[in-house]
């Protein structure tokens, strides 16, 4: 019986724990900052074939609760709370594998820095399904999911893969280093290409007469900035050995035209709204979202770091990512403590 610790009660943290948890041979426990408003029992809704499944979960706030007799521990949360959680949990620590739901906010340079380099590390590529709370701590809906993952592993057996194969019933590729995994074309990229598509020349005197969504009204515009970004990552891949599909490969597109009607047509993205906030008479973007607050200071900046650090110019990325940190600093908000 393998026991597995997740941090973090959103919606990934949420669709991992109910999932895992209906396996056999696992129990879940999950640490989280808010444990009252967890029943101990878990609903998740399959929207797509509208099956529902229910797992009971073991909950704390104290690691010293949770981690010491767990094999693995998966967190599921945002950039700016790794480093948080994995000095929280590193006096419990022995020899469990510590990962990551998302690898591409730097969870493995901050690993490599709070754990030291015989730590046994795991992350995933991309996520393995895309969720939406239903109820905090007591139901999650899970839009889509994952035909085949990557993961990238330390100090760690070639099987631990099949572990997740097996639950989350999908096929598991293990990746040949920690950096096919941290630099991902996904949200680092796609947030913020399409945040800037959206709100690049906004100013305080727009307000919207509805909230817009993010992906069903994706524009040309964003997808010529998130193929130019995409460009720029390859060139850093390149140099670095990275093997990756582009944008246009991975979404079957040919050009921005098409890539913008594959992203409209995605039916697990089209309920997805962009991050907005209700203001008079209207709605206007909301700067202290997860997207703003996670993707540019942790996400695309660790590509621009790793760019620099090789030479690799990055225009486009520099105008992307310069927007998104004059908003967040405009917000206000200090999201180390978001």
């Amino acid at each position: 019986m393998n026991k597995v610790c997740i941090c973090g009660g959103g919606a990934l943290g949420m669709a991992m724990a109910a999932v895992i948890a209906c396996r056999e041979d696992c129990k879940v426990a999950l640490l989280t900052g808010h444990p009252d408003s967890w029943s101990g029992c878990i609903i998740a809704y399959f929207v797509h074939s509208r099956t529902t499944i229910e797992a009971d979960i073991q909950v704390s706030n104290k690691a010293a609760d949770l981690v010491p007799d767990s094999d693995i521990i998966l967190l599921c949360v945002p950039g700016f709370l790794i480093e948080p959680i994995l000095h929280k949990i590193s006096p419990y620590l022995t020899e469990q594998a510590i990962g990551s739901v998302v690898s591409s906010t730097g969870f493995f340079q901050v690993a490599h820095r709070v754990l030291g380099e015989k730590a046994h590390l795991f992350g995933f590529r991309r996520v393995p399904y895309i969720a939406r709370v239903g109820q905090y701590g007591k139901s999650v809906d899970i839009l889509g999911s994952k035909n085949e993952l990557h993961i990238a592993t330390e100090n760690l057996p070639a099987t631990f893969c099949s572990l997740w194969a097996k639950w989350l019933n999908t096929q598991v590729v293990r990746l040949n280093n920690w950096l096919e995994a941290a630099l991902s074309n996904s949200n680092p990229i796609l947030h913020p290409s399409r945040l800037y598509g959206l709100w690049h020349d906004w100013n305080s005197n727009i307000v919207y007469p509805e909230q817009k969504y993010f992906y069903r009204d994706w524009d040309n515009l964003s997808s010529e900035i998130y193929i130019s970004c995409d460009k720029e990552l390859s060139c850093l891949c390149s140099k670095l050995g990275v093997t990756m599909p582009s944008v246009l490969e991975y979404y079957e597109s040919t050009d921005a035209v098409s890539l913008t009607r594959k992203l409209q047509s995605i039916e697990a993205f089209r309920t997805i709204k962009a991050p907005m906030k209700a203001a008079e008479n209207g709605w206007i973007p909301d700067f202290s979202h997860r997207y703003f607050q996670e993707d540019f200071p942790f996400g695309l900046q660790l590509i621009k770091d790793l760019s620099l650090e090789n030479n690799i110019p990055t225009p486009t990325i520099d105008i992307v990512l310069e927007w998104g940190n004059k908003k967040i600093s405009e917000c206000g908000l200090n999201f180390q403590n978001i």
